[in-house]
């Protein structure tokens, strides 16, 4: 977490460029952080050391921040950590609750594995009868009939997740690029969506059938350029403020 304030925090003083002096004591901080590790089982290590973990299964993996909210790991960026952080969400297996449950859904998006993210959303949306489950971590959490998550006896973040995790499946954006159905599950094969916001003040809408991107439209809120990324193709825009462009993909 404090890697990914640091790299966003930098960034951002680049961009205004402000806090020259201040930019540069981030950076020196940056530079001596404890660097990630590939433990022997092939997933990303939590700690210094690659101990036996105490309770293998649990629900929290503070340590794949950098993957999910952060970005500064990602298959096409640090593939080596990106497989670290797959290994280490099979390791934990897909049992869990609530914020966690959103936050993996969201997780295996960022690794361009819709159907496994489909698969937890699914798990998410499971039917709790409100009266049977009182407080049962066991049961595996789900959705009550007022679509409340189940994380007993309630908690909004798994709502919240789960709904993020819908956009990240279809869109995700970092670093001047927008990736489009970067984790499209098979269940998924047509459809449309419109209105999501991308980073850099775009907003996108879009349309697929057989897993296949036809129509996009993209309108800039403040101007600005960025590169849309589907697959193996890739089409740099810029647009002005409050221009819009529509394309045949």
């Amino acid at each position: 977490m404090i890697r990914e304030l640091l790299i966003q925090t930098i960034k951002a003083s680049e961009i205004l460029e402000i806090d020259s002096e201040f930019r540069q004591k981030m950076k020196n901080v940056l530079d001596q952080l404890h660097p990630y590790q590939v433990g022997a089982k092939g997933h990303l290590q939590e700690w210094y050391y690659d101990w036996a973990d105490a309770e293998p299964l649990h629900r929290h993996q503070t340590h794949l921040f950098g993957l999910y909210p952060g970005n500064h790991i990602a298959p096409d960026k640090t593939p080596e950590l990106a497989n670290a952080c797959r290994k280490t969400l099979e390791l934990k297996g897909d049992e869990t609750t609530g914020w966690s449950k959103g936050w993996r859904i969201n997780l295996w998006a960022r690794l361009w594995d819709g159907n496994h993210s489909y698969k937890m959303f699914r798990e998410l949306l499971k039917y709790v009868d409100p009266i049977a489950s009182q407080t049962n971590y066991s049961g595996g959490g789900g959705t009550y009939p007022n679509l409340f998550d189940a994380h007993p006896p309630f908690q909004i973040d798994g709502n919240f997740g789960g709904a993020a995790a819908v956009v990240e499946m279809l869109m995700q954006s970092s670093d001047n690029k927008i990736h489009l159905l970067p984790a499209l599950p098979d269940a998924w094969q047509s459809g449309s969506i419109s209105g999501i916001c991308a980073r850099g003040g775009f907003e996108v809408s879009m349309t697929w059938d057989n897993g296949i991107l036809k129509k996009i439209k993209i309108h800039s809120k403040v101007g600005g350029s960025t590169t849309l990324i589907c697959g193996n193709k890739q089409k740099q825009i810029s647009l002005k403020k409050g221009e819009s462009i529509e394309l045949v993909w």
